[in-house]
């Protein structure tokens, strides 16, 4: 706050707004061509971007995706199974998407999901 029985603060900062305006207005014409932008380095953006993705998607992975698995109350702990008529067929059942998540796996444990997001950085 400028107090107002002395006017030499009010002088002092009056004076540095003048010697900071005409310094400011020496530089800030542009050169004779304009200004001109630098050149992108692509290898540095796209290092850079793929740095930040791999922190922001590595969460994602893990997530848990069952919040009752190795719990009483997990209904992804009952599996069904389908035993074909012909002996020569294998039984079709549920437990092999359901059993990661019932045991407290992510995104990352699922049987073709998991696969797909081994591409992703993080």
């Amino acid at each position: 706050m400028v107090s107002k029985k002395s006017g030499a603060g009010l002088a002092a900062a009056l004076g540095a707004a003048m010697l900071l305006g005409g310094a400011g207005a020496a530089h800030a014409a542009p050169a004779e061509g304009g200004a001109a932008l630098t050149k992108t380095d692509v290898n540095q953006a796209l290092g850079g971007t793929t740095t930040g993705l791999g922190y922001a998607v590595a969460p994602v992975k893990d997530l848990r995706l069952d919040p009752w698995a190795n719990s009483s109350a997990d209904v992804l702990n009952n599996g069904a199974t389908v035993q074909p008529v012909d002996s020569g067929l294998a039984p079709v059942g549920t437990d092999l998407l359901t059993g990661p998540l019932s045991a407290g796996g992510g995104p990352r444990d699922l049987p073709l999901v998991g696969g797909l997001l081994g591409a992703l950085p993080g």
